[in-house]
């Protein structure tokens, strides 16, 4: 059995040999890893579910979009080729020089999603990568690190390390490791970019959330309010980019509530191996209680009761909805888990005010049919996102990340190609 040191020198020097392989060869085992996912779906979507009880359909979902990923990845122009440019001087060369060994240190709510959406762009880009998964969710990181041979990719591109937290400094530490990954909250965020800088190595945050939920008065309401509820509480609503905050302008309150409410309490929690399931229990119970103490910390500072956040297990809650003002300190927190909070405001202005003022800006969304509207939103919004009429969901052929404490760095599209090279300038060639 190999010990972590074993596992960090294995990495090392298949990243030696994996650092030279043409870029459309790596692609093709891409392309062989995405067919085996589909051909596992199934089976794959089964150990996420048992692991953190999403509903078996989102987790099948989850293993859909990773192939999709994959494949987009394995059709990618290759942005890392060497550039050419004409200088003044002389001929001179950009080269994309991968870094070596890139930790990722992942959370449970996507179990694979979220491990891939970094590990793909990082290995195309001829690193190998080293996991730290949540605890609760070795079994899909031992399951990515079978596919990864499955597929065919050398021994030792992807390692899942069965470690816990007070292990990830020391494997940050190496020599041999290059840098880190990290999608989670904002402390494990800041305790692991701190030995990072230490040590001067790469970090990329992707952490917490509050996004805002916008509805105007010049919106599809029935839609905003169907989309509002699912964007609050897919995944249970412990998703960095739910929407946690609705914003409602306030002379379409009386309107805009009750078709909120009722799409809302549509979400009745159920077993999550059946089809049928739209929103089970939390990950674990401690995790309700934290959303519990949050939830009666909002009323104790003024909240009011739309439908109150009901505990019926260990783990699940018939979804809260409250009201809040302005002042209240819940709202300077991520809330992570089926509770949702609403708000007031007078006009575009005010909107806009309350929602910048969150320490966090990961993905905002607007609905409104007037252009000027959606451009005065998308210039003064303060996240990585902004979207118009729709809920947030990544895609990989765009840009993901964040601004203030929701994070720092690129995830997907052609830009994460980028985030663990060293672009190397070489200058007067002949």
């Amino acid at each position: 059995m190999k010990t972590l040191l074993d596992k960090i020198k294995l990495a090392d020097s298949t990243f030696k040999a994996w650092k030279k392989r043409p870029f459309e060869e790596r692609q093709k085992l891409l392309e062989k890893l995405a067919t085996i996912l589909d051909e596992n779906n199934n089976d794959l979507a089964k150990i996420i579910t048992s692991e953190m009880g999403k509903p078996i359909t989102q987790s099948i979902a989850e293993i859909e979009k990773c192939a999709l990923m994959m494949r987009f990845y394995a059709k990618a122009e290759n942005v890392l080729k060497l550039e050419t440019i004409n200088t003044d001087f002389s001929l001179s060369e950009v080269h994309y020089v991968p870094k070596g060994v890139i930790l990722g240190v992942m959370p449970w709510n996507f179990p694979f999603w979220q491990v891939l959406r970094f590990a793909v762009p990082a290995i195309l880009a001829g690193n190998t990568v080293l996991l730290k998964h949540a605890s609760i969710c070795f079994g899909s990181g031992n399951s990515i690190e079978k596919l990864f041979v499955d597929a065919g990719f050398p021994e030792g591109i992807f390692q899942n390390l069965e470690i816990g937290h007070e292990d990830v400094q020391t494997v940050l530490e190496h020599p041999a490791v290059q840098g880190v990954s990290l999608t989670g909250s904002e402390k494990a965020g800041a305790e692991v970019a701190a030995t990072a800088g230490r040590n001067i190595k790469k970090s990329l945050l992707e952490l917490g959330g509050s996004d805002a939920f916008i509805v105007l008065n010049d919106a599809d309401l029935d839609d905003a309010a169907k989309t509002g509820a699912l964007a609050r509480l897919q995944n249970c609503g412990q998703t960095c980019v739910a929407a946690k905050r609705f914003i409602i302008q306030k002379n379409i309150w009386e309107e805009f509530l009750p078709k909120f409410i009722a799409e809302y309490e549509k979400f009745i929690p159920a077993d999550p191996t059946k089809p049928e399931t739209i929103i089970a229990g939390m990950a674990r119970p401690d995790l309700a209680d934290e959303l519990e103490a949050q939830y009666k910390k909002a009323l104790e500072n003024g909240a009011k009761i739309i439908l109150p956040l009901e505990r019926i297990s260990e783990t699940a809650f018939k979804p809260g909805l409250i009201k809040v003002e302005n002042g209240n300190p819940v709202l300077q927190e991520e809330l992570f888990g089926p509770l949702g909070m609403v708000m007031e405001a007078e006009d575009d202005e005010e909107a806009v005010i309350i929602a910048n003022d969150v320490p966090f800006g990961l993905a905002n969304s607007v609905w409104t049919k007037d252009a000027s509207r959606q451009n005065f939103y998308i210039e003064n919004l303060e996240s990585g996102t902004v979207n118009i009429n729709k809920m947030t969901s990544s895609d990989p052929r765009l840009p993901f990340g964040g601004t203030k404490s929701s994070g720092y760095g690129t995830e997907l599209s052609l830009n994460a190609l980028r985030e663990f090279v060293t672009a190397k300038t070489v200058v007067g060639i002949v």
